[in-house]
């Protein structure tokens, strides 16, 4: 686990492991996919405070009134636009769209293996840490709310719990992470949980 006030080695050292990507059907390899699907893709920031003691990872929780995914945790992120150079400059693009965190203010350590989702995305987790404090701004209409939990509490694979529920007419599991009334979920947990088995590694 982490020693340090400032995880800045540990991450880097972490996202040089070799290891394969993941994706929403690791705990389902019966779950049959469509044929012809096209991935597109995606990029999310992992953004990690350090401005105030103890490292915190910046989530939000999307706006209850979106079609896709309302009301779950998401990191700051979404799908590449022609404009975008690159993944990177996608998460950074977004984060400021929909949390107001300047682009030139996340130091970028480096990237996850990519994440497939079930909603035909290949999503690249840009990890980046903040060493200033910003006041965030969540983008009304898809941000109900911006919070912070204790890296620590999402680095540690004990915290980590798989649960499961109908969907599609099959039972799908899925990694949770859960932090007091926050239900970290999903593609979410999933990613965070690769970069845990990293640190821990």
């Amino acid at each position: 686990m982490l020693t340090t006030p400032d995880p800045t080695d540990q991450l880097r050292a972490a996202l040089r492991r070799p290891g394969n990507g993941s994706s929403d059907f690791d705990l389902n390899p019966d779950f049959a996919l469509p044929e012809g699907r096209k991935l597109r893709p995606a990029g999310v920031l992992v953004p990690i405070s350090v401005a105030d003691g103890a490292p915190r990872l910046i989530l939000t929780k999307r706006s209850s009134a979106l079609k896709h995914h309302p009301g779950q945790i998401a990191f700051p992120g979404g799908k590449q636009d022609n404009g975008d150079a690159d993944v990177t400059a996608t998460a950074l693009r977004e984060a400021r769209e929909e949390i107001g965190l300047p682009q030139e203010m996340p130091e970028i350590l480096g990237h996850l293996p990519t994440h497939e989702t079930v909603t035909s995305f290949t999503v690249t987790p840009v990890v980046a840490i903040l060493r200033e404090p910003f006041q965030p701004v969540p983008e009304p209409g898809e941000v109900a709310e911006v919070f912070s939990v204790p890296l620590a509490h999402v680095l540690n694979p004990a915290n980590y719990i798989v649960e499961s529920r109908r969907w599609r007419g099959q039972r799908r599991y899925y990694f949770t992470v859960p932090f007091g009334p926050y239900y970290i979920w999903g593609a979410t947990a999933r990613i965070l949980r690769g970069l845990a088995a990293r640190i821990n590694e």
